[in-house]
């Protein structure tokens, strides 16, 4: 199964989850590198800030467009790894591992397969 496991970070370290930045650059290598090498790793990108986030909506069949993300948050989506794996119970296993579960949160979702 595949499941897309969402990094929120908190705007202020929203930079340190680049590996070659800050202080939390290492942790977030070292994720990526593990799930690399157990074979689990599909994909995924790390996010520009939600600051150059551009929202749409349909409203009469009009396009409202806004700056800015959808939703004012306390954290932002910084990103996101597409994983595939038995089960959710692996993936949660996987997203404990996250640096953003100390600091921020983790989403896990299941994707639907085409």
């Amino acid at each position: 199964m595949r499941f897309a496991i969402l990094n929120y970070v908190k705007p202020d370290g929203f930079a340190d989850r680049l590996p070659d930045n800050g202080p939390d650059g290492p942790a977030w290598g070292a994720y990526t590198k593990a799930l690399i090498e157990a074979g689990v790793l599909v994909g995924g990108a790390a996010l520009v800030s939600s600051h150059a986030a551009t929202t749409l909506r349909l409203v009469e069949g009009r396009r409202d467009i806004h700056d800015g993300p959808y939703a004012e948050t306390k954290e932002q989506l910084g990103g996101f790894y597409l994983i595939e794996v038995p089960d959710i119970d692996t993936a949660l296993e996987w997203a404990a591992r996250n640096p953003a579960a100390a600091t921020g949160a983790v989403e896990v979702r299941p994707v639907h397969s085409a």
